[in-house]
């Protein structure tokens, strides 16, 4: 496998709010709906969402929006998601 899909895991694997994101998220979302789902705080979601859209593991589907925006998970973030069960 790759160094950047490698890169990509370690990062996914170092923080457990990351790895849970990663193995809970299958449909498009918001962090409001992932933070009910997974019981923690709205800002902790949103953190979570931008860090790996940074990755490129998740991507924004509405971006122009200030609240309420969609995150969906990429290739990447399924092979992380694979590698991780």
């Amino acid at each position: 496998m790759k160094r950047e899909f490698w890169e990509n895991y370690s990062f996914v694997i170092r923080g457990k709010l990351r790895r849970e994101v990663i193995k809970h998220i299958d449909n498009p979302t918001t962090p409001r709906e992932l933070s009910k789902e997974i019981n923690i705080h709205l800002s902790e979601a949103s953190r979570v969402f931008i860090e790996l859209s940074k990755k490129g593991l998740f991507q924004c589907l509405t971006p122009k929006l200030r609240s309420g925006r969609v995150y969906e998970i990429t290739k990447k973030g399924k092979e992380i998601k694979y590698k991780l069960k």
